[in-house]
């Protein structure tokens, strides 16, 4: 399975990818699980995730990251810090 990628990026890098059309979420603090029946590509605003997919080590996720969660893959996700993040699917 391929794994999740994460890469630095400031919002001005981010907006030059086309976040600006990009969907919106935000989570509070909490555990849940999740699975991607489609490839997400995410860039985070703020906060701190841990994604933990199925099998495999944790993910830290913070404030500054863009992400890329591939199709098929189970996970849980911990927020430890409020997330607000916008995203899109392939």
């Amino acid at each position: 399975m391929v794994s999740i990628t994460v890469q630095k990026m400031t919002e001005a890098e981010a907006q030059a990818q086309g976040i600006d059309g990009w969907s919106s979420w935000e989570c509070e603090p909490s555990e849940f699980p999740w699975e991607y029946t489609s490839t997400e590509h995410a860039y985070f605003f703020e906060g701190k995730v841990m994604v933990t997919p199925k099998g495999e080590d944790p993910v830290e996720i913070n404030a500054g990251d863009m992400v890329t969660f591939p199709q098929g893959m189970q996970c849980t996700w911990k927020v430890i810090e409020k997330i607000r993040k916008v995203y899109r699917f392939e």
